[in-house]
Formats: structure tokens, sequence, C-alpha cells
């Protein structure tokens, strides 16, 4: 099946404009128009022009009203502090609505599989760092629904400006043309990855939610209520209203609880009944080749790959044709180029370069094109250690090493057990981790301490799914 490319953007944006300082005592006017903005920006009141003056019936007061229902907030029509309060909070830039709820008309996307770019990115946080937030938030959706998204390659131009730092983190809209399913971040918040400051994955996360068509929640306890909340990752993200309103779109996943309780039993497609399909819990699972992507785990087995990320319990099973067609099935190795933003995949004496769904031009290309002799016929395995800038390519019992900066092969091989003790003969696949290079060979796991110089751990192959 041939993906999709649907116009679902993420920017990250510098503000035009300065916020009110939270946390300083407003006099009555400033109280006054801080209310009336935060009216116009969030609950569409429109301002006549004439003098406020607090009337029961006045619109103002109106809509003060309805914003201080949503909130759960006594609805006074005044602006007492506790409402003062919560209009300084940082929050989401899109307007409040009741519910769970979804925009007018029910807009959705009409594919499951879903491409996305980044535009620009935060200098708050590297790219590697913001590549794995934004996988993250798209897995909260991911891991409930039938929805897989796909990185495409890499201005804040839709004309509603920011408010610099607090107030509003970021803006997204529901799925569409032109800005359809784009997401928009505030650049004058200091964005992070941590409980400081403003996680780039929480407002992600509740963003995406936009942009998929869901609009705002009144559950103070839901991923789309509009007020940025610490996040605390200890804490499952998805409230039910949320589950509810996304599969109210798109329907349940088929291969994860939808409460996404932390079960022990794998909810993998692999656990059908069918025998041409691997399980991923088997005892006899062995891999063709493993490596990591753009955050995540990749694992290849004969037409299939799972993909995971490592802090995420649930994978993804997806057939390699899914994302690239002109790969051949049971591939021998991969390994990925993270400063390149590229992965490289070998079959028999041919290999490709691809670049999120995209085989680059030029490929396949024959071994001999690194620098080995025309008897190779296969890698078994490889990894790419980007400290060194080389690769390591894994032959029976042996290995080289490949330098990327002078696009050459070392003329003499290595024994793999004498740079690597603990690690004797034949490897499937190998892929780095942090400080740790992970071996496979057969039905084990080996976990190799790079610092250490020694195995640490003897693991099984499915260590990294929840069995």
């Amino acid at each position: 099946m041939r993906v999709g490319n649907l116009p679902f953007l993420l920017l990250l944006c510098a503000a035009l404009s300065c916020a009110f300082p939270a946390n300083t005592r407003q006099t009555k006017e400033e109280g006054m128009q801080l209310i009336q903005k935060y009216l116009e920006n969030y609950y569409g009141f429109k301002k006549d022009g004439e003098p406020f003056v607090w009337k029961s019936d006045n619109a103002m007061t109106q809509k003060l009203k309805e914003m201080q229902e949503f909130f759960g907030l006594e609805v006074t029509g005044k602006l007492d502090s506790g409402t003062l309060d919560l209009v300084q909070k940082r929050r989401c830039g899109f307007p409040d609505v009741a519910g769970f709820s979804t925009f007018a008309g029910e807009p959705k996307w009409t594919k499951h599989v879903l491409t996305y770019r980044i535009v620009n990115y935060t200098p708050d946080l590297g790219p590697a760092e913001v590549n794995v937030a934004i996988r993250k938030a798209l897995r909260v959706w991911s891991s409930v629904t039938p929805l897989r998204f796909i990185q495409k390659d890499r201005g804040h131009n839709d004309f509603i400006p920011f408010d610099g730092p607090g107030g509003s983190l970021a803006h997204a809209y529901a799925p569409g043309k032109d800005f359809g399913g784009d997401a928009h971040f505030d650049e004058d918040e200091t964005w992070t990855k941590s409980t400081e400051g403003t996680n780039l994955f929480y407002v992600a996360a509740h963003e995406f939610g936009h942009s998929l068509g869901l609009s705002h929640s009144k559950d103070p306890n839901a991923l789309m209520y509009p007020v940025y909340r610490k996040f605390d990752p200890s804490v499952l993200l998805l409230h039910q209203d949320d589950i509810t309103g996304i599969q109210y779109l798109y329907g349940p996943s088929s291969n994860t609880n939808n409460d996404q309780t932390e079960s022990t039993e794998i909810k993998d497609p692999t656990e059908s009944k069918d025998p041409a399909l691997p399980n991923s819990c088997s005892s006899n699972l062995t891999f063709d080749a493993v490596t990591t992507f753009r955050g995540e785990l990749i694992f290849f087995k004969d037409k299939h790959i799972w993909r995971k990320h490592p802090a995420v319990r649930t994978a993804d099973f997806e057939l390699i044709s899914s994302f690239w067609p002109r790969l051949p099935p049971g591939v021998d190795a991969a390994y990925e180029i993270p400063e390149k933003d590229e992965m490289v995949i070998f079959k028999g004496n041919e290999f490709w370069v691809v670049r999120g769904d995209t085989i680059l031009s030029g490929y396949a290309q024959k071994l001999y094109t690194l620098g080995f002799s025309k008897d190779v016929s296969k890698i078994d395995a490889a990894f790419h250690n980007g400290i060194e800038g080389k690769t390591y390519y894994f032959i029976a019992d042996k290995f080289w090493s490949y330098d990327e900066r002078s696009q050459s092969v070392e003329r003499k091989s290595s024994l793999i057990r004498d740079a690597f003790p603990g690690i004797n003969g034949k490897i499937d696949a190998v892929f780095q981790h942090e400080n740790f290079l992970y071996f496979f060979s057969g039905r084990k796991q080996f976990e190799f301490d790079l610092n250490k110089k020694r195995v640490t751990r003897l693991l099984k192959t499915n260590f990294w799914f929840p069995c």
C-alpha cells in the first residue's frame, strides 16, 4: 500500500507580542482588559467599543459566565480572584468548547497512515530531542487508534500571533486543506523534555489531538483540557474522555488496550492464528536485522517490522512494504546514521539508503561500492558509531570498520571476540542504545557496555517487547 502524503505540519514559531506577567497583582482596569482579551481569544466575545459595565445581561458578562461554567468555577459573571488566577495560567491557544468534543462537521483524516514533517526546530532542544518528543506525542494517539505516523523530510504563516512567554503556548488546526492539521508552537516559551519549563511532549500531544479532529474537553483530567499542567511522566497521559473522543472519530486500535493500562499480555497482531506471521513473544523468535531510527527501534523479520520507542510499552507491527514498497523481505542488516537522518538496509550483495518513507535515488547499489571485495556476498549485521564517525560491518566471526569521513573501509578485518569480549561467532543483528550495544545471536541477546568493554547482561531476543 502506498502511503498518502497528507498536509500534517509542525512548526516552532517566534512570538509577535507580549503577554501580561503572571503572578502579579492586577489593577481592576488591567483585570478587565485581561479577561476581555481572554474571552475574545477563547470564547468568541466581540467588543462593541463601549466602556464595559458589569450587567447581568451584558454580552461580556454572559461570556464570562460561559467561561466560568466550562472550568467548573462559581458562575458569578464577575471577575473574582479565582477567575483572574485562571486566565493567567498557561494554556492551549485554541478556543474552548464543552465535551469531549470534535470540531464542527467532525472533520477527520480519511487515511490511517499520515505523514508529517517538522518545518523548523526550537533552539531550546536538539533536533533529535524534538524528533523524539514529537514521535512520542503522536504515539499517544496511535496507541488507541488505527492511526500510524511517518516523518517526512525536513514558518509560522497562519497570521495568528503568539503572545510572548506564558499565555498561549501553541495552537493547531483541525484536519483539512491548507493549514489543516498544522500545529504551531510559541518559540518564546522555554521548551524542555523535563517537568521544568514547558514540556514539548505534553503540549505536542495535546495539540495533535486538535490536528486529528478533537476540540477541548472541560474534564480537568483530560489531555484535551485547555490549561497546561506540569507533566507527570508517572501518570497515563490519556484520560477515558480523550480515548472516547478519538475513537469516536477513528475507531479503536487493533493492537493495544484501550485504557492504556500496563498489561502483561502483549496486544500484537502477530498473536493471530496465522502461522505465517511472526510472534513477538515466541521463545523461538529471531530477527533478520535491528536498528534505531528517528528515536525508535526497528525490528525486521521476514516481510514485517516492529516499530517501538524504548520508553513506550507497546509496539507497532507493520509490513515493510507499507513504508518502503521497493525493499525486499528478509533483509540481512540495517543501521542508522542520525546525523544524516538516514537508514541503510542490506539484502544480499545490495544496499539501499532511506530517509523517512523515501528510498533515496540511485539505490540499490552493490556492496563493492563501499569498498568491499566483490566476493563479499552479504552483511550479517551493522551499526554506526556517530562519535567515532565509523560504521562497523559484521560478516561471519569478523568485522570491518568504515570511516564515514574518508568514505573508505579498512582493508583488514578483525575478530569479533577480540574487540567485543564475550561476543563469539556469527551474529544476526546489532544496534546501539545509549552507551550499550545489543548483539543478537539466535534466540539470545547480549548487552555490551562500551565503556567497560564487556557483556553486562544476557537477554532474550524479545526483551524489548511486553511479553
